[in-house]
């Protein structure tokens, strides 16, 4: 009873056991990340699909426009399994076009375009997407205006747009850059300028939340300018439905461009993606079905791959489901 009674108050409310180390936020995000099957899967393929696109052409040296008579009509070596009369060579695992050209080599080639193309939209997208929503979600006197704009855009009926002003600057771009150049400019300007809106009227939603919010309030009450308050605090608490619409405009981006292309209004015939082999192969498509399907599985493939990362990083970003 003695003992007792002298043992010291706080020392008897520690904890006996040794503390942990604090655990990084970013090693729950990975935590919670990797318990998603379909976004491991998303991510990796999106990884091997990059790499393929990049470091192909070091591996795979031929050149994708290069004509081969001779060895036009060549079926896939898959092919032989099934037809022991088919002409297939090891030298062209994926076979030959009606022209001799390589169908890997354009498989790497037209990977190339259509994910730099992705890419480069769904950053410009992102960009125009998160400044209007913040500038209409923080201030009060631009939101009406602003979400008017992104109303007007919404309803507009996309593909004749696109293909209307794919009509109209086709030619001048075409003269100031290049053909190849300048038909990029313009499918990464069109698609941009037509996929910001979903990600405008998120980061609106999410700004007029948390301006409201103690520390916010806190941080206006000492004199914080606005452009500290939206860098320093709101844009960080953000950046979970950032993230994820920036995966599934990189999807949007990605299809757009095959949907132009395979419709002819997009890159000159001699530039090879993933949409104009599509739009190429479709004529004789009855005879060689693998030109329409490798670069359909292509697309399909890596738009899965790119949605399922996209909902794997929602739950691993946002941290009421990660809690669970």
């Amino acid at each position: 009873m003695t003992d007792i009674a002298q043992l010291d108050p706080i020392e008897a409310l520690k904890d006996k056991e040794p503390s942990k180390p604090p655990r990084s936020q970013w090693k729950d995000v990975w935590d919670q990340f990797r318990k998603h099957k379909g976004a491991l899967f998303g991510g990796g393929f999106l990884i091997f699909i990059t790499l393929f696109v990049i470091l192909g052409p070091l591996i795979w040296q031929l050149d994708p426009q290069k004509l081969d008579i001779r060895n036009k009509d060549v079926r896939p070596i898959y092919t032989w399994l099934w037809d022991s009369d088919a002409k297939v060579s090891w030298a062209r695992p994926f076979g030959t076009d009606n022209l001799g050209r390589d169908m890997l080599a354009n498989m790497i080639k037209g990977g190339r375009t259509s994910l730099a193309v992705g890419w480069a939209a769904m950053v410009l997208a992102l960009f125009v997407g998160t400044l209007i929503g913040v500038l209409s979600g923080y201030f009060k006197r631009l939101d009406g205006i602003l979400m008017r704009f992104t109303d007007l855009v919404l309803s507009l009926p996309l593909l004749p747009l696109l293909l209307v002003a794919v009509t109209l600057f086709r030619q001048p771009l075409r003269a100031a850059f290049g053909p190849e150049q300048g038909m990029f400019v313009l499918i990464v300007g069109i698609i941009a300028i037509t996929s910001w809106m979903q990600t405008a009227r998120i980061v609106r939603g999410e700004i007029l939340a948390l301006k409201e919010r103690e520390f916010i309030l806190a941080a206006r009450s000492i004199g914080t300018t606005p452009y500290k308050i939206i860098t320093r605090h709101l844009l960080p608490n953000i950046m979970s439905p950032i993230m994820v619409s920036a995966t599934l405009g990189l999807a949007t981006a990605i299809i757009t461009e095959s949907a132009l292309s395979f419709l002819g209004v997009g890159f000159p015939s001699d530039f090879p993606t993933w949409g104009k082999m599509l739009a190429d192969s479709v004529p004789r498509m009855t005879e060689y079905p693998e030109r329409v399907m490798l670069p359909g599985i292509a697309i399909s493939l890596t738009v899965l791959s790119v949605n399922y990362l996209g909902d794997g990083l929602r739950d691993a970003l946002d941290p009421r489901i990660r809690g669970r």
